[in-house]
C-alpha cells in the first residue's frame, strides 16, 4: 500500500505573532482614533493619524524583510479584516437607538461616523498600498541580494504610500473638496509618510537585525507566488 507523501512541518516563529498583533493594533488605532482630530503645529495643519499610520508600513517592511511576502500577506489580510469589522461595528453601534437620557450619541457621531465613501476609500487604499509595499520590498531584496536595507525600506514605502494616497484622497474627497485641495493634501501626506520612514530607519535596522538573529530567518522570495489572493504562508 502506497504511503502518503510526508508533509513538511510548518515553521514556528517566536515573534511573528507579536509583530502581527502590533501591526493590527497600530492600524486600527491610527484609523479609528487619529482621523478624529486635526492638528496645527507651527502653522502646519495635518490629521493626527498621519503621525501613527506610517508605523504600519514600518511593520510591513519588517514582516516582509524577515519572514517573507507570503507571511506578510497573511498579516495584510488580518489587518483588512480588522478594519472592515471595525467599520461595520461603528455603523451598527451608531445606528442603534440611544437609551433615554443617554447624552453621548452626538460625541460618538462626531468621532466615529464615516461616510460609506470614506470607508470604501480607506479599505481599498490600505489593501492595495500594503500589498504594493510588500511586493516592492520583496523584489528589491532579491535584486540587491539582501544588501542595502535602507534602499528597499524607503523605496517600498515610497511605492506603497504613493498607491495608498493616490487611491484614498481622490476616492474619498474628489468632488467634496476642490481638486487643488485634494492634490495638496495628498502630496503633503505622501511626503510625510516617506519622511517618517526615513526618520524611523535606525529603528527598522535594529528590529530587523534582532529578529533575523532570534528567529534564524532571512527570507528571500525567489520562488514565491505573489498573488494577493491567498492565505498560504509559503
Amino acid at each position: 500500500m502506497a504511503q502518503a507523501p510526508a508533509v513538511a512541518p510548518v515553521r514556528q516563529y517566536r515573534y511573528y505573532d507579536f509583530i502581527t498583533a502590533t501591526f493590527v493594533t497600530v492600524l486600527l488605532c491610527s484609523n479609528l482614533i487619529g482621523p478624529g482630530k486635526i492638528c496645527e503645529i507651527g502653522g502646519f495643519t495635518f490629521g493626527a493619524g498621519i503621525l501613527f499610520f506610517p508605523i504600519s508600513y514600518l511593520f510591513g517592511d519588517i514582516l516582509t524583510e524577515v519572514y517573507g511576502y507570503a507571511r506578510a500577506r497573511r498579516v495584510v489580510w488580518m489587518g483588512f479584516g480588522a478594519l472592515a469589522f471595525a467599520s461595520l461595528m461603528s455603523v451598527v453601534v451608531l445606528r442603534l437607538p440611544p437609551a433615554p437620557g443617554y447624552g453621548g450619541q452626538a460625541a460618538l457621531q462626531s468621532v466615529f461616523a464615516q461616510t460609506p465613501r470614506i470607508v470604501a476609500a480607506s479599505l481599498a487604499a490600505f489593501w492595495v498600498g500594503e500589498f504594493a509595499n510588500s511586493f516592492a520590498l520583496a523584489k528589491m531584496k532579491i535584486r540587491t541580494e539582501g544588501r542595502h536595507l535602507w534602499q528597499r525600506a524607503i523605496g517600498s514605502t515610497a511605492v506603497g504610500a504613493a498607491v495608498d494616497s493616490a487611491i484614498f484622497y481622490p476616492v474619498a474627497f474628489l468632488g467634496v473638496w476642490s481638486t487643488r485641495d485634494v492634490l495638496v493634501v495628498m502630496g503633503t501626506n505622501y511626503l510625510l509618510k516617506v519622511l517618517w520612514e526615513i526618520i524611523a530607519l535606525p529603528m527598522t535596522y535594529r528590529v530587523v537585525r534582532a529578529l533575523k538573529r532570534l528567529e534564524h530567518e532571512d527570507h528571500f522570495d525567489r520562488n514565491t507566488d505573489f498573488t494577493p489572493f491567498s492565505l498560504q504562508a509559503g
